[in-house]
């Protein structure tokens, strides 16, 4: 067996629910929603209780994914199973960064909770949206969306799948483009145009907190967003220009897999990274983790290697 590797979940992925049940059956994960809780109380009550417009709110799904996404991790480790190196999609790439000891859990609470709040303030300063282009390469997309002023591909998830970010009316019809071609735009459940030039105000304002922010070096490779390699030199310049910037999810995989990881195992709410890992190549095991019915398929899944 070669490599293991978490991939976090990133925002989008959350539902009503999220971690409850692996709170109740693991420790470790309970302790992480207590530890949320001392931060940002009302964390678990959200995650657990919260409606679906309550969880869609930016300020609200980053600290709860994060906090599912690292309980889980802990619930994980309390059986064995720990990272040779790890990544995460977007807003994962924090909770990443928080297994690899960049930061602590709580500090990393703190940060997340910084930068959804701002990056909501800056959705909600423009009528933006998201949408998955399906079927089509990426430099179709990228054809198609040269033609509009404000629409950005954003997120290159794997083959076939490109995120882009948009002002509303500009995407609806890129959508039509994109149907004119045969491909298919999925709106997605997100309130703003991340990263993308419509998040500058949240970027700089990220800057000033990590600014005060203390942030060491990592334990294991954590990959970047940013340049789909490990991290090194400024770890907050990455965090910061993350936010404006394209994730390079299909590059970063492959960069991963060419260092060695045979087995991805996907921590948070869903399992949207599992599939696009299965469609960048059919050589690796890709594994999920958002409950307990998966988190023991997981565990002997591994012990079987």
């Amino acid at each position: 067996m070669g490599k293991i590797a978490f991939v976090f979940a990133g925002q989008g992925a959350q539902y009503p629910g999220m971690g409850k049940d692996v709170a109740e059956y693991s420790e470790a994960a309970a302790a992480v929603f207590a530890a949320a809780d001392e931060v940002r109380p009302g964390t678990s009550r959200m995650c657990f209780d919260g409606t679906e417009a309550e969880l869609a709110e930016t300020k609200n799904t980053q600290p709860c994914i994060y906090t599912v996404d690292l309980a889980i991790a802990a619930a994980l480790e309390e059986k064995g199973i720990k990272a040779d190196c790890t990544a995460g999609f977007s807003l994962g790439e924090l909770a990443a960064l928080s297994y690899a000891k960049a930061f602590d859990f709580q500090s990393g609470l703190k940060l997340v909770g910084e930068r959804g709040a701002l990056m909501q303030t800056a959705s909600e300063k423009h009528d933006t949206g998201m949408a998955a282009v399906l079927k089509l390469s990426d430099e179709k997309i990228e054809e198609l969306a040269a033609k509009y002023e404000n629409v950005y591909p954003v997120n290159f998830n794997c083959n076939g799948n490109v995120t882009v970010a948009a002002d509303s009316e500009e995407l609806k019809a890129f959508a039509e483009d994109v149907k004119a071609e045969r491909g298919l735009a999925r709106f997605l459940k997100v309130s703003g145009a991340f990263h993308s030039p419509y998040m500058s105000e949240a970027a700089e304002g990220f800057g000033k907190v990590l600014a005060d922010a203390e942030v060491n070096e990592v334990e294991i490779p954590v990959y970047s967003n940013r340049t789909a390699l490990p991290y090194e030199g400024d770890y907050k310049d990455l965090l910061q220009q993350q936010i404006i910037n394209p994730v390079r999810w299909k590059t970063l995989i492959e960069n991963m897999i060419a260092e060695g990881v045979d087995t991805f195992i996907e921590l948070g709410p869903g399992k949207a990274l599992t599939s696009m890992i299965t469609r960048i190549s059919k050589e690796v095991t890709a594994l999920n983790v958002s409950d307990v019915e998966s988190l023991e398929k997981t565990v002997e899944r591994i012990s079987e290697c």
